[in-house]
């Protein structure tokens, strides 16, 4: 059996050539399980994806996307923030809309994580999420102490008997 070493992690399928290929054709399935749990599992690491024309980096002007929302953790830190509220209350919504649009309000987030952390545990498992914000997933088990359970047997024997 041949041992495959690699000067790189895996990413997609382009970089084992065609050892997957030959893992199918030989019906060596524990090969070809172990090339694939090797490989990345993004889908964005994949090798369609890793062409020079889905490589621009300037996607916000590929699709004429407008520039991104400003965010604020906390409203007290910052003080040129935008209140259009007021143009709300005294000349209601289309007024409000214009004026967001000419002088945008920034989106306000109130998370406990800095704005870096937050977008990477958006990117995460809720799993990864939970233990990053040490939120225990085990169910809590109540042992009782073995007199008690056989106190607990009986009455309900007792009670199937009297039923």
């Amino acid at each position: 059996m041949s041992v495959i070493q690699l000067e790189s992690t895996l990413v997609n399928e382009s970089q084992l050539g065609s050892r997957l290929n030959h893992a199918v054709g030989s019906n060596r399935r524990g090969e070809f399980g172990l090339l694939l749990s090797m490989l990345s599992e993004d889908a964005r690491d994949m090798a369609q994806f890793q062409t020079p024309g889905h490589l621009c980096d300037d996607l916000r002007t590929k699709f004429e996307l407008p520039a991104p929302q400003k965010l604020l953790g906390l409203l007290d830190s910052d003080h040129s923030v935008t209140d259009n509220s007021k143009t709300y209350q005294l000349n209601g919504p289309t007024a409000f809309r214009l004026a967001n649009a000419l002088n945008e309000e920034a989106i306000v987030i109130r998370h406990n994580e800095p704005l870096g952390m937050q977008e990477v545990l958006a990117n995460c498992a809720l799993s990864t999420r939970q233990r990053y914000r040490q939120v225990s997933t085990k169910a809590k088990v109540e042992l009782m102490h073995f007199g008690d359970q056989l106190l607990m047997q009986r009455k309900m024997s007792e009670l199937i008997a009297q039923a």
